[in-house]
């Protein structure tokens, strides 16, 4: 196919009563007498098939007005035949459903749309590299002006935050740039002179100011530490709802999932000096410089996890959107591509989302230590973590981590969490063998500039190659044992060379999930059976039966409906306090339902494992211990030499 014209596709939101998208895909120059059209299966960042080709509701092709033959040779793919190769341009037109609220689909209603392109594009094969327009048009009858368009893709003479035409490099690009349309607010910011947005769509009350202060301060945490920003312009698209969390990584922008509640509350305020001030203007809410602003009080829970949602899928601008594994790279969006390189992909962008929070200042080092304790306690608490290695669990994304069950907590362990947490002992053991010399900081950088610069992907062995050659050490034990193994990663002597004291202790409670404590203290292990219930339910219905735990050995499965215990009423508020007033005596009698059955059995309680990580500074270390404490806390920008991303350059609250 020649080059020369780009591929058309016209999007509208024709039935936002019927939540569906019309596209029209016009192939102005077919050069042969047969086409073929498919749908991509899946969308990059998320590793599950989806199928998008099932929300497809109607298709037809036509060609100078007479209609095309089109057949549908599997679940995703058609081809068109009988084409005249010089006649007029090819026109498919088709219908795609649009009701799912997530950061990977397509959702589309009365008060906005948002959609994906691995949802609504259709792909001529042979024609992946050819450039591409995409023309985005208001719902039919509504004036143009009330609903606005936010999109990372290109303008082509559509008006800033309007429909009309956009562009694309070729197909994956054109896939790669979410689209949100609707009303929403937004603001702006800039950092290394490139600017950044976000948009929020749904209802809320958030302090915005607030949000324009920290998420510039996180942004520029990132750029400093790769040492460049590798784009010329960056958008987050935030849709809130009340209740959910999740979030998709693109080029140039990323897709936000989040609750309401969980940004800042109006409330805030605070002064500003005379050389900080935030400037409205035509692009929404500008940060303008502000370096003397007084630092804010320390975030809420709700807020600094939405904050840590935004750091996650900034970072992965580098990591995983350039710095890519190859096999990602070289095959398509048909079938699943497995690699066992998660681990470093979202594990280590799991362990910078956090850490930068700290070392941008917007949350303290105590905030941060209850982060980490709690997300050792996760991984320590799923026995699934002895059965499965966190290399295994990335190959296995697609079929075990991806679809979960009822028994996933036995049988996998995730590549987010242990992998954060063999990105954090990797660290720490490099800065410790090296005496500060390196860290995990320099081996990105080199990850960076080997593999993302250039565009390489990263094989499957390469990350480990590349962080023994930037620190000098032998690193095949740590890796054998930290991905190839089973065994708990000994975590409490590698803080300890930052000065952090670790222990792991019994529960308090179902809701204790550790944290950051100023001493520690004894606490008596609870009566416990080993098992989780259903979230927000009134009933004590069981949601997981933990391996090899009193309740699995009592013959209680998932799904079971507990109504008594030692003979009272049990429900999810009261069961914990029912099983440890009973516990002491021997056996307790539990009452529950399978399905319609109602049947007994004797569950002998036993002492709640020491699976809650709670973390201490320790205010006696020593000199170095403390200065190793700094230099793994201390901000890139600080650090930064002469370039692009010294402190002065970086304009930010």
């Amino acid at each position: 196919m020649t080059q020369a014209n780009p591929l058309l596709y016209c999007v509208c939101p024709a039935r936002p009563e019927a939540h569906c998208f019309e596209v029209v895909l016009e192939i102005p120059d077919p050069q042969r007498s047969t086409l073929q059209l498919s749908m991509p299966a899946w969308i990059p960042g998320s590793y599950m098939i989806r199928d998008f080709a099932r929300n497809l509701l109607s298709i037809a092709a036509e060609q100078g007005g007479q209609p095309v033959a089109l057949e549908k040779l599997d679940k995703q793919t058609w081809r068109l035949s009988g084409l005249s190769a010089d006649a007029a341009p090819v026109q498919v037109r088709y219908e795609v459903y649009a009701w799912e609220l997530t950061v990977r689909s397509a959702h589309l209603d009365q008060h906005h749309g948002y959609f994906n392109g691995t949802s609504l594009f259709l792909c001529v094969e042979g024609a992946e590299q050819r450039s591409c327009a995409l023309e985005l048009m208001p719902p039919p009858g509504m004036d143009e002006g009330h609903w606005q368009v936010a999109t990372s893709l290109a303008r082509d003479g559509a008006p800033a935050w309007g429909f009309g035409r956009y562009r694309a490099d070729d197909y994956a690009d054109l896939i790669d740039h979410p689209v949100e349309m609707g009303v929403f607010d937004r603001i702006a910011f800039k950092v290394e002179g490139v600017p950044h947005w976000m948009t929020i769509s749904g209802r809320h009350r958030a302090d915005l100011r607030r949000l324009t202060l920290d998420l510039p301060r996180i942004c520029a945490e990132h750029a400093a530490l790769f040492g460049e920003l590798p784009i010329d312009r960056y958008l987050f698209l935030t849709q809130l709802v009340g209740d959910g969390y999740g979030g998709l990584e693109h080029r140039f922008s990323s897709s936000l999932l989040a609750n309401r509640d969980d940004l800042p509350a109006p409330s805030w305020s605070t002064e500003m000096s005379s050389s900080s001030r935030l400037q409205a203007g035509g692009e929404g809410m500008q940060a303008v410089a502000q370096p003397a602003m007084q630092a804010p009080e320390q975030p809420s829970e709700g807020y600094r996890r939405f904050l840590g949602l935004c750091s996650h899928e900034y970072f992965h601008l580098w990591n995983v959107k350039r710095i890519r594994p190859r096999a990602f790279a070289e095959q398509g969006l048909e079938r699943e591509v497995h690699t066992r390189l998660l681990w470093a992909f979202e594990g280590m962008t799991s362990y910078y989302d956090d850490l930068a929070l700290v070392r941008s200042g917007v949350i303290d080092f105590k905030a941060y230590l209850t982060l980490l304790a709690e997300l050792i306690s996760r991984v320590q608490r799923n026995p699934g973590r002895l059965r499965q290695t966190v290399a295994e669990s990335s190959f296995d994304a697609w079929t075990r981590f991806y679809k979960q069950d009822e028994n996933a907590p036995n049988a996998i362990v995730s590549y987010y969490a242990k992998g954060a947490l063999t990105a954090l002992a990797l660290d720490l053991s490099i800065r410790e063998r090296t005496e500060g010399r390196k860290s995990l900081d320099d081996v990105m950088r080199a990850l960076w500039s080997e593999f993302g610069r250039p565009g390489i992907g990263v094989g499957e062995r390469d990350v480990e190659r590349v962080a023994a050659e930037v620190s000098g050490l032998d690193l095949s034990g740590f890796f054998e044992q930290t991905l190839d193994s089973t065994e708990d990663l000994d975590l409490a002597p590698l803080l300890s060379t930052v000065g952090v004291g670790m222990r792991l202790r019994p529960s308090r409670s179902a809701k204790d999930n550790g944290g950051c404590v100023e001493r520690f203290e004894s606490i008596p292990a609870r009566p416990d059976i080993g098992i989780r219930l259903q979230p927000d339910a009134a009933e004590a219905r069981i949601g997981v039966v933990l391996d090899d735990r009193p309740a699995q050995r009592a013959g209680l499965s998932a799904g079971d409906l507990i109504i008594a215990v030692d003979g009272l009423r049990a429900s999810a508020a009261n069961v914990d306090a029912l099983i440890a007033r009973a516990a002491g005596a021997g056996p307790i009698r539990v009452h529950a339902f399978r399905r319609d059955e109602l049947f007994e059995t004797q569950v002998l309680p036993e002492p709640a494992p020491a699976d809650t990580c709670e973390l201490r500074l320790d205010d006696e270390a020593s000199d170095a211990v403390r200065d190793r404490r700094l230099a793994w806390l201390a901000s890139s920008l600080d650090q930064a030499g002469p370039g692009p991303n010294r402190p002065d350059r970086v304009r930010v609250g």
